[in-house]
C-alpha cells in the first residue's frame, strides 16, 4: 500500500473540517493561484489538521516551518528580494510580530534590501495598517541597526 502523500491527506481533511465551503474556497483561488491552494492544502490540511495532536514544542513543528519555506521560498517567480519585502510588510501590518519582523529585516540587510527601502515599507504599512503597526516596524529596524553597528 502506498503512502498518502501531503496533498491528498490534506484533499481528505479539508473534506472531513470544512466540507462544502473548503471546496468553495478552493475552486475559487484554483483559476487565479493554483499553487497557493496546493501549498494551503498540503501545510495546513495535510500536516496540520491532520495530526492527531500537536505539540508545539516539538521537532514535527519546526519541520511543517522547513516544509513551508522550502516550497514557497525555491521558487523561482519572484526574487529574493521581493519576497523578504513582502514578507517585512506583512510582518508589520501584523503589528505583533516583532522577533520574526527582526528576523526578517536583517535578512533583507543582508540580501540587499536597504534601510532605505525598509523605511519606506513602514511608511506605506501606515496607510494599511495604522500608525501604530509602522511605529513598531520602525522602532524594530532601529533595533536591528543598533544590533549591527
Amino acid at each position: 500500500m502506498e503512502k498518502e502523500n501531503r496533498l491528498e491527506r490534506g484533499y481528505k481533511k479539508l473534506q472531513e473540517i470544512d466540507g462544502k465551503a473548503g471546496e468553495e474556497v478552493k475552486n475559487s483561488l484554483s483559476d487565479i493561484c493554483p499553487d497557493l491552494v496546493k501549498y494551503m492544502i498540503e501545510y495546513s490540511f495535510g500536516d496540520i489538521y491532520s495530526r492527531n495532536g500537536l505539540d508545539l514544542f516539538s521537532p514535527d513543528l519546526v519541520k511543517f516551518i522547513v516544509y513551508g519555506q522550502a516550497d514557497i521560498m525555491t521558487r523561482n517567480n519572484l526574487s529574493k528580494n521581493y519576497r523578504k519585502i513582502a514578507t517585512i510588510a506583512a510582518l508589520t501590518a501584523l503589528g505583533n510580530a516583532k522577533p520574526q519582523l527582526k528576523f526578517h529585516i536583517g535578512a533583507g540587510l543582508n540580501i540587499g534590501v536597504t534601510a532605505d527601502e525598509i523605511k519606506e515599507i513602514m511608511l506605506l504599512m501606515t496607510v494599511y495598517s495604522g500608525f501604530p503597526s509602522a511605529i513598531n516596524g520602525v522602532n524594530a529596524l532601529k533595533e536591528v541597526l543598533d544590533e549591527r553597528k
